[in-house]
């Protein structure tokens, strides 16, 4: 059976205030092209179909447009949520879809329950597991602590047991919207962290042949059967030396995983440069990035005047200016916001406390400060799925 795994298309989402409904329409266009031309048997679609809860009437648009193009190959879809998209929301309508050949899985509860298709060699089952928010869903799954990886792993349980009983030789995939160790993260995805974890093992998802990933926006190999498409385009400056694609999938008959990588349409490329001005300027070796989108970092002494309209004279396309100038990280001069680049608001609330009392937090107060910040995080999600 051939898949086409592709994830985090976040429609409806601006780069730099810049609008990529028309990039996502396009990239929509690119997926059906090569369902039809690489006669793909189904396509599957890992979370963050949207950018936010409520996504804008055009992004809807655009989603009900990809389902219409997708159905009327006759080819089917499997889709999960993802952390960006109100289940609730997506999953409406998903029975009737369903009768369409457009799977929607939103239902955390339904984790064991497969979308089953077949080919010449038997069934393929293919499980959805949609982004688990773990202080939501940890009694549905029966844990005692809300995990990402306790609740990952009591779903893969579900999915393991509904396989057992298949007929032998069931061939499995699973879609499932989280942060596997050794993935690689970009500064455009939402941080999940619970209790000052984010990532769970690529071994919880022992079992099944192959993993559809979700989340990350690097299209990535954890392992032969467990990879990350990554996001279709590039959504923060992050992404730069990115290649966007997805993942062409063939299962044979005994469920080994061959996969070859598809690239999506570019928009325009990004180019992150640094220098003073004056050496952004003149250096005849950037012209070749005069029509990209610009992320131009400036390490003069002093902020230069009119520094934005005289970049945006080479570098039309200039989407964000940095002032950060070369200076060591402990001169005084350095800015807030620099000093906290990289750390999590946990490490900054230890600093806090460690600053204005002159002790750092002990152990007790640690994992005070952390459910405190796991409990806003879970009032926080469950604002969206109430929306």
């Amino acid at each position: 059976m051939r898949l086409l795994h592709t994830s985090d298309w976040h429609l409806g989402r601006a780069f730099h205030r810049v609008s990529m409904l028309g990039a996502q329409a396009e990239f929509i266009g690119h997926l059906v092209a090569t369902v039809r031309e690489k006669a793909v048997d189904a396509v599957v679609v890992s979370g963050d179909v949207y950018d936010r809860a409520v996504p804008p009437l055009a992004a809807v648009e655009l989603f009900d447009d990809a389902l219409h193009r997708l159905a009327g190959l006759g080819v089917p879809t499997v889709m999960i949520s993802g952390n960006h998209d109100s289940a609730r929301r997506l999953g409406v309508g998903a029975g009737l879809i369903d009768r369409a050949g457009i799977h929607l899985r939103t239902d955390p509860a339904a984790a064991g329950t497969p979308v089953v298709l077949a080919d010449a060699h038997g069934d393929v089952a293919f499980y959805g597991l949609p982004y688990l928010e773990p202080a939501l869903v940890k009694d549905e799954f029966g844990v005692p602590r809300a995990g990402h990886e306790t609740v990952l792993a009591a779903a893969m349980d579900r999915v393991r047991a509904d396989l057992a009983g298949r007929a032998p030789g069931t061939r499995s995939v699973v879609l499932a919207h989280a942060f596997v160790t050794g993935g690689e993260t970009s500064d455009s995805e939402r941080d999940i962290t619970v209790g000052g974890v984010a990532a769970v093992p690529a071994g919880v998802f022992a079992g099944v042949d192959y993993v559809a990933l979700g989340h990350l926006h690097g299209c990535q190999r954890i392992s032969e059967r467990v990879r990350y498409s990554g996001s279709p385009l590039a959504y923060s400056f992050s992404e730069a030396d990115h290649r966007k694609s997805m993942w062409l999938v063939d299962l044979d008959a005994g469920g080994a995983v061959t996969a070859e990588r598809l690239d999506c349409p570019v928009p325009r490329p990004l180019a992150r440069l640094r220098g003073t001005l004056e050496e952004l300027l003149d250096d005849p070796a950037l012209s070749r990035h005069e029509d990209a989108w610009v992320e131009a970092t400036l390490t003069d002494a002093v902020r230069p005047a009119d520094p934005m309209a005289r970049i945006a004279a080479r570098f039309p396309h200039t989407l964000s200016l940095v002032f950060a100038p070369d200076r060591a990280p402990d001169d005084p001069a350095v800015s807030y916001a620099r000093r906290l680049a990289g750390r999590s608001d946990q490490q900054i609330a230890e600093d806090f406390v460690a600053h204005v009392r002159g002790a750092a937090p002990d152990g007790r107060e640690t994992e005070v400060l952390r459910d405190a910040f796991d409990a806003v995080r879970a009032d926080d999600a469950a604002r969206e799925v109430a929306r």
